[in-house]
């Protein structure tokens, strides 16, 4: 009788049968991160020989222009394809003119980035809140500008004068040498406005990358730092997406589609997990996430607290963000996960 029990409930499906080896989870893995997938941030300052630690991020530096040279050799040796630049102005100002100056920062690291790796794509990261002084991501309303409109409320962010600010400086920085210009501000339009002032200048071959679906997130913290971005009043939401809203983020997609946007950003990534997905079913574009500063400083702190071990947390967490439909990753990981990959 006993006999009988036992065997009227034997297994017979076996899935752990493939996952006896190292060697037999290799060849059933459905999800490969490698250093393909990867784009690391770079953070360009004035100054000589400078590779300032930035605090709130363990491992991340802003690095002066000349430093930028061994620093882009030493991505694309070890098989990055892309950066992403993100720039610290001299001097602010209420429009944020640095953005668009033909010798301003951006423009400045493009060259020495191009010339020390020719094949390295670089990305420019297109928004004003590095530049203005105020800290929000284009013109603001207020009695101090020609844009003053008296029927809005002060500090709104006037959107269409933006629109020709995002427009000069992305041509600004095309014609300095980037591959792909990133517009992150969530100004309506912005991706159509760009569009037509690349074209209109003979940079059709420049591609855009839009944060389409950038949420308001707590998790940007330590990039204020970085950047040397902080809003001096208020902060973004006017802007930026509600986190708690995915049927907007998904709208807001489908107009950058409509504009001529060549691949589509989630940011925050893990935070974001479920649009991105959604937006991997309903599109054949590319789909980039970025995995944000306080992702990266939350994994370090508590890795550096010997809670978790940071390698494995770090490829756990960008192989989630691949499987969930990503076809690259911003991540200040890349430069470690590929040599961990390696």
């Amino acid at each position: 009788m006993l006999k009988a029990q036992v065997k009227s409930h034997t297994v017979s499906r076996r899935p752990r049968r493939l996952r006896l080896s190292p060697n037999s989870r290799r060849l059933v893995r459905e999800t490969q991160l490698t250093p393909d997938d990867l784009i690391q941030p770079l953070f360009a300052r004035y100054g000589h020989d400078q590779k300032r630690p930035i605090a709130s991020m363990p491992g991340q530096f802003q690095f002066s222009v000349d430093n930028l040279k061994d620093e882009a050799k030493a991505i694309a040796d070890l098989g990055i394809p892309a950066v992403i630049l993100f720039g610290i102005p001299r001097h602010k100002d209420w429009c944020g003119s640095e953005n668009f100056s033909a010798d301003g920062i951006v423009p400045r690291a493009i060259g020495v980035i191009k010339e020390a790796a020719p094949d390295l794509v670089v990305i420019s990261d297109m928004c004003f809140c590095e530049y203005t002084e105020h800290g929000h991501c284009g013109i603001v309303n207020s009695p101090d500008n020609r844009h003053f409109n008296p029927r809005l409320p002060l500090g709104y962010l006037l959107n269409d004068p933006t629109l020709e600010l995002l427009g000069r400086a992305s041509v600004t920085h095309a014609e300095a040498g980037a591959d792909i210009i990133a517009p992150s501000g969530m100004i309506d339009g912005m991706v159509s406005a760009i569009r037509r002032a690349l074209d209109g200048n003979g940079l059709e071959h420049v591609a855009l990358l839009s944060y389409a679906t950038k949420f308001a997130s707590a998790f940007y913290g330590p990039f204020r730092e970085a950047a040397e971005s902080s809003p001096e009043f208020g902060d973004r939401h006017q802007y930026q997406l509600d986190p708690a809203n995915a049927r907007e983020a998904l709208k807001e997609a489908e107009l950058d589609i409509d504009e001529g946007a060549d691949i589509l950003m989630v940011k925050p990534a893990l935070s974001s997990l479920d649009i991105l997905n959604q937006l991997r079913q309903t599109t054949n574009l590319p789909l980039a996430a970025y995995q944000v500063s306080g992702e990266y400083s939350m994994i370090c702190a508590a890795a550096g607290n010997g809670w978790l071990d940071q390698r494995e947390t770090a490829l756990e967490s960008l192989t989630a963000i691949k499987r969930a439909g990503a076809d690259m990753i911003v991540s200040y990981f890349s430069k470690s996960a590929a040599r961990w990959l390696a």
